[in-house]
């Protein structure tokens, strides 16, 4: 499956090369599946990059447990899944991601082939190593922040 989504590289200087190195070998995050809550009630996930960008968002789950299967079911299978391009009547173009015919997730928009390709490498790189966050609970995640007066 990896054969098929093939991206022109470009070579890496040395300093950026060793930058690229240094990031994965240190543990920080290079993608992670947010789940969360639709307004309807309904829970559905994302895979985001570190750069908080979505890359794809899963179909809606009626329960949370539903997504954490999904996404395990993803990290464990991902290079089975199938990935299938499409383009907007806008022009603009996605994939799917789907599994013996049902679709699991919705790619976000891409304006190039190259920046879907692109996407779906990292997918496909990073989806086995992805940490999950839950933001499905109405919990405030930041504390609130304490008024101080100010003397001008």
């Amino acid at each position: 499956m990896q054969a098929y989504f093939k991206v022109a590289l470009r070579p890496l200087t040395e300093k950026s090369s060793n930058n690229k190195q240094h990031k994965e070998s240190t543990g920080r995050l290079m993608g992670v599946f947010v789940i969360s809550k639709r307004d309807n009630g309904q829970y559905k996930f994302s895979f985001d990059t570190r750069r908080a960008k979505t890359i794809f968002t899963s179909i809606s789950c009626k329960r949370k447990q539903d997504c954490e299967m999904m996404i395990v079911g993803m990290r464990e299978n991902i290079a089975r899944l199938t990935y299938t391009k499409n383009r907007r009547p806008s022009g603009k173009l996605f994939f799917r991601i789907s599994s013996g015919g049902f679709v699991l997730a919705t790619s976000r928009n891409f304006n190039t082939e190259f920046s879907m390709k692109k996407a779906m490498d990292e997918v496909l790189k990073y989806v086995p190593k992805g940490e999950i966050i839950d933001f499905s609970e109405n919990d405030f995640v930041f504390p609130e922040l304490e008024e101080e007066e100010v003397e001008l």
